[in-house]
């Protein structure tokens, strides 16, 4: 049976655009779309066929090189990026809020004295909800219970946010976001369909059996490069989502900032060890990559047969809508399912990066960081924040995915017709 399936998809990808020999040459056709080799690869060689067109779309298509794969991988993360970002906000939120991270207003303690300001101060807006009791000579500020201040669920976490902080506070952390997401999928991408195809080009020589399994290990692998390369401005960017501004007018920090004050707690309570203050920026990764590695396998390995069935369906008439359509739906899914599998990892991951004890965040290991999360709050605790985290994974997944082979196939026909 297995044997009989790969002769249908080696029937099926025999399009320059869509088989894996080819799409290794080409980066946009075939296996280029990396994260679809199957896509559009395998659909377009299949109905078009003819042994001489893939030599041609070979060719040409080997004239997309890691820049052009590079290029359409960052304009992917971009928009991706910008687009789920407040979900991310909101997971953070409630993940840091299970770890422990008070989300009490920072002007909270001086409520026994709001009654001396009148409408036009600034602590006339600081109210959590209009029906909170009312106080001061006005009426005008707000004396709110602790439960106004504890995150409930994902609507409540953005109901909150943007009466309390303001709607733009949504999108905190972007600018790391979008510092950490070109880098990241800059390498991401182009090395997945790099070592996809390597691995699939050995594994058909030396293992066919074992050709199904390269998409889950290239992914494994070109997602543990990005993570380690691109990993203190992760870290900056959680840090900024998970911790509410404490002071009203002052601009929150930004990613140097953030790292910055991670180095300087690390030297001032060890003056001694600068080593260990640069060190502190990595602090996490290990989670980070336990949950990075098998969520990229998964993803993957769910992406590409998916891919693969759907740009079947469409055969010959596959045009960009087509494309778009089947990455998207692809990814969606395959994101959506990983990030559901992943999310006691992504819980231990937030935690260890939001401590604030730099010394014990350095002791502290993925394993005994997840033993506390079930020691605190059981199968709960460690999937705190799975909706927001599967509502931001689809989408990122889908956008980026489908915007990558897209752009491929723009490429890839612009050669073509060259």
């Amino acid at each position: 049976m297995q044997a009989i399936e790969m002769a249908e998809t080696q029937r099926r990808t025999h399009n320059p655009w869509m088989s894996s020999e080819q799409s290794s040459r080409v980066e946009i056709n075939g296996h280029d779309l990396s994260i679809m080799e199957p896509t559009i690869t395998d659909i377009v060689e299949t109905e078009l066929g003819e042994p001489q067109d893939q030599h041609d779309n070979s060719t040409t298509n080997s004239n997309l090189g890691i820049g052009e794969r590079a290029f359409s991988a960052a304009g992917a993360a971009v928009l991706s990026a910008i687009i789920v970002n407040p979900l991310d906000v909101v997971k953070t939120r409630l993940q840091a809020q299970a770890a422990g991270v008070p989300y009490s207003h920072p002007l909270s303690n001086l409520i026994g004295r709001m009654a001396y300001f009148g409408p036009n101060t600034m602590f006339a807006d600081l109210r959590c909800s209009p029906s909170c009791t009312r106080a001061g000579v006005h009426g005008t500020v707000s004396i709110c219970p602790p439960d106004c201040f504890r995150y409930k669920g994902t609507l409540d976490v953005f109901n909150k946010i943007i009466r309390q902080e303001g709607f733009s506070r949504l999108w905190r952390g972007t600018n790391a976001g979008l510092a950490l997401a070109v880098p990241t999928v800059g390498i991401y991408l182009p090395c997945y369909d790099i070592f996809r195809n390597w691995m699939e080009g050995i594994a058909a020589q030396y293992m066919p059996s074992a050709t199904p399994y390269a998409p889950l290990f290239a992914g494994s692998l070109a997602r543990s490069l990005a993570c380690a390369t691109c990993y203190p401005i992760e870290l900056a960017r959680t840090r900024m989502q998970a911790f509410k501004d404490t002071q009203i007018g002052k601009k929150p920090p930004g990613v140097f900032n953030t790292l910055l004050g991670v180095v300087s707690d690390v030297k001032g309570r060890n003056p001694q060890s600068s080593l260990q203050g640069y060190r502190v920026l990595w602090t996490g990764m290990g989670a980070q990559l336990a949950r990075d590695v098998p969520f990229s396998g998964i993803c993957w390995s769910t992406l590409e047969p998916i891919r693969r069935k759907l740009l079947g369906l469409v055969g010959e008439e596959s045009n960009v809508a087509t494309v778009l359509g089947a990455n998207f739906s692809a990814g969606f899914f395959a994101g959506s399912l990983a990030a559901a599998a992943t999310c006691p990892l992504d819980v231990a991951k937030t935690r260890r990066q939001i401590e604030k004890d730099p010394l014990r965040a350095l002791r502290m290991t993925t394993r005994q960081t997840l033993m506390e999360v079930w020691r605190d709050g059981g199968m709960k605790g460690l999937f705190t924040g799975v909706g927001p985290r599967v509502g931001r994974a689809g989408p990122s997944v889908g956008i980026v995915v489908s915007f990558y082979e897209v752009v491929k196939y723009v490429l890839h026909n612009r050669y073509a017709s060259s």
